[in-house]
């Protein structure tokens, strides 16, 4: 019965999001996000890409390493709503940063003013390297490096080319 009980918990809990890498992984997002943000599974998100806009809420200096492409940098510590200019508010959004926490609480800020299509990159470009897909430096070049936060952070990044 008890094995029964956490195959159903395995399921139920990695299911939806079941490309995530390890299960302290998944534990350590479902304890630091809020999980306000309307969230999307970096497989869902990968089939939209050309489709949606997708906004970078990590600093300049991360972004510059690499970023999904075309992605829209928009920042964190000095976000500021004018970098939302000419976006219509029923635009389909996809918003990111290295793991989750700082893209969702951009997409509250995003959803507040009225942006109605937002959702947050579940593992964000950690997990979207992670599951092997490509980012891109400032040139428009495909790249391996991915700035990984800290050695703390950069725990979760399994794949590419850690920079700090």
């Amino acid at each position: 019965m008890k094995q029964l009980i956490l195959i159903l918990f395995a399921t139920v809990s990695f299911g939806s999001f079941g490309q995530i890498q390890s299960r302290s992984y998944s534990a350590m997002l479902y304890k630091l996000l809020d999980h306000t943000v309307e969230e999307i599974s970096v497989s869902d998100a990968s089939e939209v890409s050309n489709l949606t806009l997708f906004l970078d809420a990590r600093e300049k200096d991360e972004f510059e390493v690499s970023h999904i492409k075309d992605a829209k940098w928009v920042g964190y510590d000095n976000f500021r709503m004018k970098r939302m200019e000419g976006i219509p508010k029923d635009k389909e959004i996809i918003i990111y940063c290295s793991v989750g926490y700082r893209s969702e609480k951009i997409g509250e800020k995003l959803e507040k003013a009225g942006y109605t299509n937002v959702k947050n990159l579940y593992g964000s470009i950690f997990e979207w390297v992670n599951q092997g897909h490509a980012v891109y430096d400032n040139d428009g070049n495909e790249t391996i490096k991915i700035h990984a936060f800290d050695k703390d952070w950069g725990q979760w990044l399994l794949k590419g080319e850690k920079t700090y």
